[in-house]
C-alpha cells in the first residue's frame, strides 16, 4: 500500500511537472515570438506559476527522496554480496581442506569454479593443459564429484543451504 502510494506521488508530480513545462515553453514561445495574442489575466497567470512551484518542489522532494533510498538500497546490496562473496571464499577453503587437496589442486579448482577454462588456468599457473587436467582429475576424485559443473553446483547448493540456515547438505558421496 505504501509503493502503491509513493508511486501515486511521483506520478502526479510528474504530471504536475510535464504541465508546468508545456506552459513556460507556451508562454515563452507566446512572448518572445508572439505566435498568437494571448491576453490572461494575472491571477490565472500567478495560479499556474504557484502549481508549477508546488509541482517542480514537490518533484525535488520525491526525488531526493528516490535517490535517497536507492543508495541505502544499493548499499545493503553491496553488503550482501561482499558477505556473499566472503562466505563463499570460506566454504571454498574449508571444501578444499576437507578434501585434503594439495596446494596445486586448491587453485586449479579455484580457478575452475571461477569459470576459467583449462588453458587459461594452465597460462596462469604457468604449467601444461595435461596438468590442470590431472590435478583437475584428482580435485574430482578427492571430492566425490564428477565434473567442473558438479563442482560449480555443489558450491553454490552448500551456499544455498549456508544462506538458508540448513546445516544438514548432503556430501558428494551421498549424491551419487
Amino acid at each position: 500500500m505504501r509503493k502503491s502510494l509513493k508511486l501515486y506521488a511521483v506520478q502526479a508530480a510528474f504530471l504536475i511537472q510535464l504541465l508546468s513545462l508545456i506552459l513556460f515553453v507556451g508562454e515563452y514561445l507566446v512572448v518572445t515570438i508572439g505566435i498568437i495574442d494571448l491576453r490572461i489575466s494575472w491571477e490565472v497567470h500567478e495560479t499556474v506559476e504557484i502549481m508549477a512551484m508546488i509541482g517542480l518542489t514537490t518533484g525535488l522532494v520525491l526525488g531526493t527522496s528516490l535517490i535517497r533510498n536507492l543508495l541505502r538500497r544499493n548499499s545493503r546490496i553491496e553488503e550482501q554480496l561482499r558477505v556473499a562473496s566472503g562466505d563463499f571464499h570460506a566454504l571454498l577453503h574449508e571444501e578444499f581442506k576437507r578434501w585434503r587437496l594439495s596446494r596445486s589442486e586448491k587453485d586449479v579448482a579455484y580457478f575452475a569454479v571461477k569459470g576459467l577454462s583449462n588453458s587459461e588456468i594452465s597460462a596462469l599457473r604457468g604449467t601444461s593443459e595435461g596438468t590442470i587436467k590431472a590435478q583437475l582429475n584428482a580435485v574430482y576424485k578427492k571430492s566425490g564429484l564428477e565434473s567442473r559443473a558438479q563442482l560449480l553446483g555443489y558450491f553454490i547448493e552448500e551456499l544455498m543451504a549456508t544462506d538458508a540456515g540448513d546445516s544438514a547438505m548432503p556430501t558428494p558421496e551421498s549424491k551419487t
